[in-house]
């Protein structure tokens, strides 16, 4: 439901404040050299001549929500139809089919990028999916980065505030020092995830104008709860949460409930926002571009 404290909505204007288009002139920079990069790593060499490009294996967590699956079968689709000549596959870490290490198992011997749906660095981009990937004795593979921190991020994060009643204007000057938002991630134990979440919610608060503060469904301090009462104390008497989820899911629903009645609005999970695939084939092109990136082959074991 939405808060109509926030005031109705306008016609989106034309004009950005010198920070936000800093960061939407970034988004596109980088858009633009993830399509550059993909097109010189397919023109490398003459059509008869060029390998298969390796498969794109998007892993994603899991869940027992079945709107998570169907979200990221979509996702798969949108990768898809931008890119056709890709070989696109789905694995999950745990909780739902196709497993990841299925996934693998069913491609042909070749290479393969995997691409963690995930928002930052934790223990299944350092451990579980190089693990699985050590198991697939048929395929050279390379691990990309995980989704965040990046600004298409941001790009995603705003459009789906602006969904659950942000103005689509910049906020008056009263209205921002009376206004904070939370930023609902999964959490981790491992610090680095922390500082990749930082990060996003630094560059949601340079888009918003106004504090984004972390708040953590599972395994890392403060939870979302604590999160909103922190910023009411503040004086933040308006509330927003921005669900740093790539899919719908029990987090992405506790989190939203953190807020009381009237307090503020939830945004929905990131989903299949259009900015999600377009990152996805960026970490893919920017993988095989490292400098030094080489497929790791494996050997398969008895």
């Amino acid at each position: 439901m939405t808060d109509t404290s926030y005031g109705t909505h306008h016609s989106r204007t034309t004009e950005r404040d010198a920070t936000t288009a800093e960061l939407d002139s970034t988004a596109g920079l980088l858009t633009m050299i993830s399509t550059q990069l993909g097109t010189q790593l397919s023109n490398r060499r003459p059509l008869r001549e060029r390998p298969r490009p390796p498969a794109l294996v998007l892993v994603a967590h899991g869940s027992r929500n079945p709107g998570a699956l169907a979200t990221v079968t979509e996702l798969v689709t949108d990768i898809s139809e931008l890119r056709p000549e890709l070989t696109v596959r789905l694995g999950h870490i745990e909780l739902n089919a196709p497993l990841l290490g299925d996934t693998l198992a069913a491609l042909p011997a070749g290479r393969a990028v995997l691409v963690p749906l995930l928002l930052s660095r934790g223990h299944h981009v350092k451990r579980d999916i190089p693990a699985a990937a050590a198991a697939a004795g048929h395929l050279s593979t390379v691990v990309a980065a995980p989704l965040g921190p990046h600004p298409l991020l941001v790009d995603a994060l705003h459009d789906r505030l602006t969904a659950a009643g942000w103005p689509e204007g910049p906020l008056p000057e009263h209205e921002r020092r009376r206004t904070g938002v939370v930023l609902a991630a999964a959490g981790s134990r491992d610090p680095q995830a922390a500082v990749d979440t930082r990060r996003t919610a630094d560059l949601l608060a340079r888009r918003l104008g106004v504090p984004v503060v972390p708040g953590y469904a599972s395994a890392a301090a403060p939870d979302v709860a604590t999160a909103v009462r922190a910023l009411s104390a503040r004086g933040r008497t308006r509330i927003a949460v921005a669900s740093y989820f790539t899919a719908p899911g029990r987090f992405a629903d506790e989190s939203a409930a953190a807020l009381a009645p009237g307090q503020g609005i939830a945004a929905a999970p990131l989903g299949t926002h259009p900015a999600m695939a377009r990152l996805v084939l960026h970490r893919y092109d920017s993988a095989l571009a490292a400098p030094g990136t080489a497929f790791t082959p494996h050997l398969a074991t008895a």
